[in-house]
Order: C-alpha cells, then sequence, then structure tokens
C-alpha cells in the first residue's frame, strides 16, 4: 500500500489504488520504456504518489512532474505587465514537442483547490494567458492529441474547495470524501473488476458510435425548453466514443470518466437556438443560465445570468470562438447524469448530458481530413480556433433526432433516454 504525503482517508485507500492503476493501465496504457509527462496541482498528493508508483511498475521510463500553483498563475495576472502576458519561454514549447516526438504519454488531473481563484481578475488578461499557452502548445495539440502520437488521459481528483462547492451542507472534510466515493463509483473503481468493467462500456460506446457513423446523418436536431438547434454534419463525419489507438497500434482512454459518442460538424450548418443545461468554467469564471442563437453557422447573440463579460472575451479570442467545433451525444443512462449532481467540472458535466463545442474541431472524426491542408478542412467545414469549450445542452426534456442524407429521420434520444437501436 502507499504511503501518502499527507493524510488520506483510509477507507478509500484499496479504491484509490485501484483509480490509480486504471488511470496507468487502461488511461494511459503505458508502455516500457514510455516518457510520461503528469500535470497536476501540487495538491493532489496522494494520487500523484499513487500514480508514480504504478507508472514506474508498468515500466515507465521516466515520469515527469508538471505541478503548477494556481494561486502562483493568479499572481502573475495581477502583478506582471500586460506585454508579458502573451509570453512564453522557449523551452515551454520544447517540452511539448519533445512529447510528441519520443511518442510520449500525457495526464492531466483536474480537481482545483481554489475553484474561483480566477473569477474577479480581468477577463482579457486571464485570456491572454490561456491563448499563449495554446499557441505554444500547438503542436503539441496538432500532433500528439490531434493524431494521438502522444497516449493522452484527463482524469480528476477531489479537493475540499471543489468538493465543498457540490456538497455545500458538508463540512470541507467530509465533502471532499464525499466526492473522492462519486469519482470512484463513476470511474467504476469501486470494485475490484474495474478493468473488466471498462472493457464492457468501451464495447457499448464502440458500438454505439459505429451505428451513428452507419446512419450517415446531415442533421442532428436538438429540442427541448429553450432549446430549438439545428448542427449540420459533412458527409466524412465519423462518429468516435471510448478508447483511442496510437499509430503503433496501442489503446488509451483519452478522458476518466466518458460516456460520449462525438463528431466533428459542419460549423456553417448550425442554425437555431439552444439553452445551455449545466453551468461550466471559462476561464476560472463559472458561466451560468448561458442562452445562445447561432445564424449561419455562428453565434448571433447569447446572453447568461453570470459570467457574460468572461464569456465575451473568450468568444472574441480568434474568428474560429463562435463556431462549433463538436457535437457530442450522451443519455440519461449516464452515472454522471444518475447521480443528480452537478460538478462544475467538463470532464464530468460533459458526460452528462449532450453538448455541443465552441472553438477547435477534431480532424480524426472526419474521413481522410488527417491528411488535408487546413484550407481544404475549412473548406468541409472543420472549425479551427485556439479555444475549445464544451457546453451541456441536454436534460431529460431534451430530444434529439437525426437526418440522414437519405432523408430519414431517425429518433436517436427521447427526453434524454437513448432509443431504438441505440439503447442499451
Amino acid at each position: 500500500m502507499t504511503t501518502f504525503a499527507y493524510p488520506f482517508p483510509p477507507e478509500l485507500a484499496p479504491q484509490l489504488e485501484r483509480y490509480a492503476a486504471l488511470i496507468a493501465a487502461h488511461g494511459l496504457n503505458v508502455q516500457p520504456g514510455q516518457l510520461v509527462q503528469v500535470m497536476s496541482e501540487v495538491c493532489h498528493r496522494p494520487l500523484l504518489h499513487a500514480l508514480v508508483r504504478e507508472l514506474y511498475s508498468r515500466g515507465a521510463g521516466f515520469v515527469h512532474l508538471e505541478l503548477t500553483d494556481p494561486l502562483a498563475q493568479r499572481l502573475r495576472i495581477q502583478h506582471s505587465r500586460g506585454e508579458f502576458l502573451r509570453h512564453t519561454p522557449d523551452f515551454y514549447a520544447a517540452k511539448f514537442r519533445e512529447l510528441v516526438d519520443k511518442t510520449a504519454a500525457n495526464l492531466k488531473i483536474l480537481g482545483p483547490e481554489y475553484p474561483t481563484y480566477l473569477a474577479d481578475l480581468d477577463p482579457e488578461a486571464v485570456n491572454e494567458v490561456r491563448k499563449a499557452s495554446y499557441m505554444a502548445a500547438k503542436h503539441f495539440y496538432n500532433e500528439g492529441i490531434e493524431r494521438s502520437k502522444v497516449h493522452w488521459c484527463v482524469v480528476a481528483a477531489a479537493t475540499p474547495g471543489w468538493a465543498s462547492r457540490i456538497f455545500p451542507a458538508l463540512p470541507p472534510a467530509e465533502a471532499q470524501i464525499r466526492l473522492w466515493e462519486e469519482i470512484f463509483r463513476i470511474c467504476r473503481v469501486d470494485t475490484p473488476d474495474f478493468l473488466e468493467r471498462w472493457q464492457r462500456h468501451n464495447r457499448v460506446l464502440s458500438e454505439r458510435a459505429r451505428k451513428l457513423t452507419a446512419l450517415a446523418i446531415k442533421e442532428l436536431h436538438f429540442v427541448g425548453p429553450g432549446t430549438d438547434l439545428v448542427v449540420g454534419l459533412s458527409e466524412r463525419a465519423v462518429f468516435r466514443g471510448g478508447a483511442d489507438t496510437s499509430p503503433q497500434g496501442n489503446s488509451f482512454e483519452p478522458n476518466l470518466p466518458t460516456e460520449e459518442c462525438f463528431t466533428t460538424p459542419d460549423w456553417r450548418m448550425t442554425t437555431g437556438t439552444v439553452r445551455a443545461t449545466r453551468p461550466f468554467l471559462v476561464n476560472g469564471t463559472l458561466i451560468r443560465g448561458l442562452r445562445l442563437a447561432f445564424k449561419e453557422g455562428e453565434i448571433s447573440s447569447f446572453e447568461c445570468d453570470e459570467g457574460e463579460g468572461t464569456l465575451a472575451a473568450y468568444l472574441r479570442s480568434d474568428q474560429g470562438a463562435k463556431r462549433l467545433g463538436e457535437v457530442a451525444l450522451v443519455g440519461t443512462d449516464s452515472p454522471i447524469f444518475k447521480s443528480g449532481l452537478v460538478f462544475e467540472e467538463i470532464l464530468f458535466d460533459e458526460n452528462a448530458a449532450c453538448h455541443i463545442a465552441v472553438g477547435s474541431a477534431y480532424k480524426a472524426c472526419l474521413n481522410g481530413a488527417s491528411s488535408m491542408s487546413e484550407d481544404e478542412c475549412a473548406s468541409i467545414g472543420c472549425n479551427s480556433s485556439s479555444v475549445h469549450t464544451d457546453i451541456m445542452i441536454s436534460s431529460e426534456e431534451v430530444s434529439v433526432s437525426a437526418c440522414t442524407h437519405r432523408g430519414e429521420r431517425i429518433l436517436l434520444l427521447d427526453n434524454g433516454q437513448w432509443s431504438g437501436d441505440f439503447a442499451v
């Protein structure tokens, strides 16, 4: 059993060990000698120590911990001169390039120690820092993530600050235990047969994605309270769900948990209105009560109850920030939806509901796009942007139908539940 750097509930230690094993063996699927980078806030030592032991036990060549302190980032935005916020040192880009060149594995651990640490800062300044980091790591996103040359995975760890937002009636320490229990249950490590359960789950997602692709969908139509949205798809559109595969033939799980089947839309064919069904974070600020209108493929207007200034700055990031780069289908059979909780963390909330994403698109969800130029991708409505944020748009009151290129209309989700052949 791992000895932790500070107290961790002993009754949850077996689940934490299984969680670390799931991440190393299934999420990252670390190969002998592989370079591994783990990106995390400093507060996640219990999971980090369990992970490092597991990664080296599986034969990792070197495990690099990229630890961040959110309060230090806050101080930079508060006190640095504006022109320096747009700068990153050369070694930052070089590090991400080496991850691609060495076909490394990259893990990002979410779960904020201070959930609202950026909320009261100048949204333009926060956005400048985000854009600079994205541009410095663009090669990593285009080659490592988009082409699956890097085994990448995103997971979460509980903190008292985050947990208290989900369970405000509990003392912070009790709330953190309760959140850990939810994470372990949702990630299927609450029982010893977790790897078998994930294999079965991946088969369900893969088969569902295959059936969706086979329909040759031209349009997805979302209808519900405040929502009447049409999202158009290219004839090249491919749905994906569950595990990914590297060029070397190794599978890995990009998100733990995952419940979605997703694809890349033709952004030019988006029209209508939509209401967000869950809040979501943009640059550290929670966006609540969002209503969007699309015209000729772009967001033509929006309003929200909280976070309007931050979202406005985000949507001004570049030309593609007001266009769709992803559409995903999730049913109410999701264990995250069934929990009845809103996690205020996109990794979990996006896997509780159907969602759209403004910003960059996944070329891997378009047949042949990986070998096409940027201009050729743009010509088929594949969006390009420095942003990518998921917006949840479904509930038990939202239905989704598909109109195929053959002219058929098929109900996919009936009041949130998978319908017909798509039900499990």
